[in-house]
């Protein structure tokens, strides 16, 4: 063991951790109830300084995309990191803490033999976490995860960076490396589930084969709406969903060349902030005056399109394309008023629909998604996840498509297909990427009857919330990570507004 004095013990705050380091290695130290741990510095997800995070609940939670850890053992307690924190050898001498620079050894205990095999089918947010998920917490059965493409990544990136030109596609992250796949026995097949039968517990491929499952979770995620105008079939003509999909835009995009987005959801803006960045001139066809009214309030969805055009993005509202125009090639898309676009390329950001096309075994709902209980599970033996999933949050069914809560089904999923009876009691959270700025939402409101704001939306940072009957049911903020990491974890239980500002007031006092 070889130990490094690092910092005294009254340098370390109870509020939140400390950072230190040892040559190149980042540690951030944390005390609760008078004890000192040593942990790696960067979550595991994206390198985040967990410094920077928050201490709640017995809890350090991520200021960048709020996973969380236990403060006693650095073990994974919420996605989107897919794995527990390497923790330090420390020693208090005197006033002075000392830590080595190797980890403890992770404490493994090998899974018992299990004759089941647990099938996922699909290898994206939902199905990757699953499958660690469920080595994480000891099945030592055989587990198949299943799809078209058979390694999951990150595809938060390509509409935020891909597309803005910052990161080729071919170096989008892994969700896991092979090396994980093969370590923890999990069995990966190419192919595409066109039917279930629920009663045999038999999935069908597209190439004849079949599966049978002890268990099985349907994780197939959503697909994204096609265009249905003329001339939507040119070949510069995009949606964005998957890594290949991004590197056709990139490969087809050139510096000012002339881009039209149709639509306004977070897709499509992204898609404008990095195609703008990437140098071409960006038009986007809107639906709403103000983008994101619905989620973010008109205060911070007028700030938002502030940004865009301030960077030369152009809006059009109150028309619809009605026809792209080519011979052979984008060369422009026809409005309703008779207005006519010039384009090089079109990219089409108008939603989603689950994709759930090989299920109609199943009952559906009206959009196509599975119905699940609060344990994500459809009916014996059978679990669905992530976008495709239907189910009940604060006592009304809801489909919510964020990436982190995709995850936090997985796990909750895992949990139960092992004999648990885990439930969605959690909030969920997405965090949308313009020019730069990163914007946070804690919540699921549809309705409120109070907004409040520390700052101006148009000059971050600020913090927004929004409540119901004196609770806050969501809140909005860009660059106030730590305040949002805290109410991550404080709004799992009904936390009253005059509460959450006090608690906001109180870390940036601290900070």
């Amino acid at each position: 063991m070889s130990l490094h004095r690092v910092a005294r013990f009254a340098d370390v705050p109870e509020d939140r951790g400390l950072e230190v380091k040892i040559g190149e290695c980042k540690i951030v130290l944390l005390r609760t109830a008078g004890q000192l741990r040593a942990f790696q510095g960067e979550c595991p997800h994206a390198g985040a300084p967990l410094a920077d995070g928050a201490l709640c609940h017995g809890r350090l939670i991520c200021p960048w995309h709020k996973a969380a850890f236990r403060i006693e053992d650095g073990a994974l307690c919420e996605p989107p990191a897919l794995d527990s924190l390497k923790r330090y050898p420390l020693e208090l001498r005197g006033d002075e803490v000392w830590v080595d620079d190797q980890p403890l050894p992770h404490p493994h205990t090998p899974p018992a033999d299990d004759s089941r095999t647990f099938v996922i089918v699909g290898s994206g947010a939902a199905g990757t976490a699953c499958a660690a998920a469920l080595r994480e917490k000891g099945f030592g059965g055989r587990i198949v995860l299943i799809d078209r493409e058979t390694a999951g990544y990150d595809r938060t990136v390509l509409s935020k960076f891909v597309l803005a030109g910052e990161m080729p596609p071919a170096q989008t992250p892994a969700l896991r490396d092979d090396a994980f796949y093969r370590e923890q026995h999990i069995n990966r097949v190419a192919g595409e589930v066109v039917a279930l039968d629920v009663e045999s517990k038999t999935l069908h491929l597209k190439d004849g084969r079949t599966l049978n499952y002890s268990a099985a979770v349907l994780a197939t995620g959503a697909t994204p709406n096609a265009l249905e105008l003329p001339g939507a079939n040119l070949a510069q003509v995009f949606v964005l969903r998957s890594k290949a999909q991004a590197e056709q835009i990139i490969n087809a995009a050139r510096p000012d060349q002339r881009a039209v987005i149709i639509g306004d959801s977070f897709i499509a803006l992204e898609c404008a902030s990095a195609l703008r960045q990437f140098g071409l001139d960006v038009t986007v066809i809107a639906r709403h005056a103000i983008p994101f009214v619905a989620q973010f309030g008109e205060a911070v969805g007028k700030a938002i399109r502030a940004l865009h055009e301030a960077h030369g993005v152009k809006f059009i509202n109150n028309h619809e394309a009605t026809e792209i125009i080519g011979d052979g090639k984008v060369e422009a898309v026809l409005l309703d008023n008779g207005l006519r676009l010039s384009a090089d390329l079109v990219l089409a950001g108008i939603g989603v629909h689950p994709a759930t096309e090989a299920f109609t075994s199943l009952p559906r709902e009206q959009d196509q998604s599975i119905s699940v209980d609060d344990g994500m599970r459809v009916t014996e033996g059978l679990w669905a996840i992530g976008d495709i999933a239907t189910f009940p949050l604060n006592g009304q069914p809801q489909r919510i498509e964020h990436w982190r809560l995709a995850q936090q089904h997985a796990r909750i999923a895992a949990a139960n297909m092992l004999g648990g009876e885990e439930h969605y009691l959690d909030v969920p959270y997405f965090w949308t990427w313009h020019f730069g700025k990163n914007y946070d939402y804690l919540g699921h409101a549809e309705h409120w009857d109070d907004s409040e704001f520390l700052g101006d939306p148009e000059q971050p940072p600020f913090i927004g919330l929004f409540g119901r009957n004196g609770i806050l049911v969501a809140a909005v903020a860009c660059e106030e990570e730590r305040a949002m990491a805290l109410l991550a974890e404080r709004m799992k239980q009904p936390l009253p507004m005059e509460e959450a500002w006090r608690l906001i007031r109180e870390v940036r006092s601290a900070d």
